[in-house]
């Protein structure tokens, strides 16, 4: 009974104030809503629904997190402040379901600063959008503490908002570490192991999370890169830091054990450390089918693949088996004049493979060529 009084007395007040319901409609609806039960994940649920059109996934899983919202009249603020920003229908809604503390944040000491925090810093709008809808955890981040210090170191190192903004898309987690006191050291230590400045940005555009190990532990990776013999001069210097840093010392024993499984000696380990290090990140099944295949073909050894490893980088399903099919038909059909190199053949691109093995002899291979026709 007490709601229903409660009801009646907003609706008489309200139509007894043509002012305070020309000014505030949406705060009226709020408030009525919210009455009946402002402590229910239902009445939430049916908020984001019928008010602000979410879709029913969305505010089911919000309303799982968010039981009841204190000040309706605010959200409606946040969330019609962030649509006039940019965002769209799928942006609020990937928002709010990572971030659904933002329901309840406070729109002009929390939400906007840090939209101009990032125009004043020279993002553009559609920026703005795409950084915040990727990592909306950034709406309820200290710009003065964390936002701000760490655009400025990576701007310093990277020189511009666009390679900021590609850094970010790739890891927005960059934000919320003190990066003057990882990545800093860090690039700082490369650099004096005689790693080109050029190679660190790029490194960094690509693999953003190698410099956010502590400076401590990248120091032991370079150690231990440097104990398998490799040339720092190398360009695949910092490839090998990197294939380091991405397991454990137990991982990287596994990946070991398995090479020696498969008819690698020590020498042949190092061999294809120091030639394609990022191959050491591969899954174990992924390095024993490709090995395993390339064997199975009769045509190669342990030793022509040490020689290759790039080979095991490549799909088995899309590229390798469908290429090797081809070539037995063919070599089998006596269609080719010389013997063909297994590695070129391997590494040469869809359309040239397409064109020089399978184009001129599409009546023999059959459904092969339909197969391994280039998309």
């Amino acid at each position: 009974m007490r709601t229903i009084y409660i009801c009646k007395s907003l609706i008489s007040l309200s139509l007894n104030n043509s002012s305070h319901l020309n000014k505030t409609p949406i705060s009226l609806f709020s408030l009525l809503f919210f009455s009946s039960s402002p402590k229910s994940p239902n009445a939430v649920a049916d908020y984001l629904i019928e008010r602000h059109k979410f879709s029913t996934a969305t505010a089911s899983k919000v309303s799982s997190v968010v039981k009841y919202i204190k000040r309706p009249e605010e959200t409606d603020s946040i969330l019609s402040f962030l649509e006039e920003s940019g965002f769209s229908d799928t942006h609020l809604e990937h928002v709010i379901k990572r971030m659904p503390q933002v329901l309840s944040a406070n729109l002009e000491r929390t939400i906007k600063p840090k939209f101009k925090f990032f125009q004043d810093s020279g993002f553009s709008s559609s920026d703005v959008v795409e950084i915040v809808s990727s990592h909306p955890w950034i709406l309820t981040s200290s710009v003065d503490n964390r936002l701000g210090p760490s655009i400025l170191v990576l701007k310093s190192v990277l020189g511009s908002n666009m390679d900021v903004l590609r850094v970010l898309k790739r890891s927005g987690t960059l934000l919320r570490y003190d990066l003057a006191k990882s990545m800093i050291p860090n690039i700082e230590f490369m650099k004096s192991c005689g790693i080109s400045s050029s190679q660190i940005t790029r490194h960094l555009c690509n693999f953003p999370r190698l410099f956010l190990h502590k400076p401590t532990s990248i120091r032991e990776y370079v150690k231990r890169v440097d104990l398998m013999g490799f040339d720092r001069k190398s360009k695949r210097f910092l490839q090998a830091i990197r294939a380091i840093s991405s397991m454990s010392r137990e991982n990287w024993e596994l990946k070991l054990e398995l090479f020696k499984s498969l008819g690698f000696s020590e020498d042949d380990i190092l061999s294809v450390f120091r030639r394609q290090p990022q191959l050491f990140a591969l899954s174990e099944r992924k390095i024993m089918e490709t090995t395993q295949l390339f064997l199975s073909t009769g045509k190669c050894d342990i030793s022509y693949v040490v020689n290759n490893p790039d080979l095991l980088g490549y799909s088995v399903e899309s590229r390798l088996k469908p290429r090797l099919r081809v070539l037995d038909v063919l070599e089998s059909r006596n269609l080719l004049l010389k013997k063909q190199s297994l590695a070129t053949v391997c590494r040469m691109t869809d359309k040239k493979f397409f064109d020089k093995y399978l184009l001129p002899h599409s009546n023999e291979v059959g459904e092969l060529f339909v197969a391994t026709t280039p998309r």
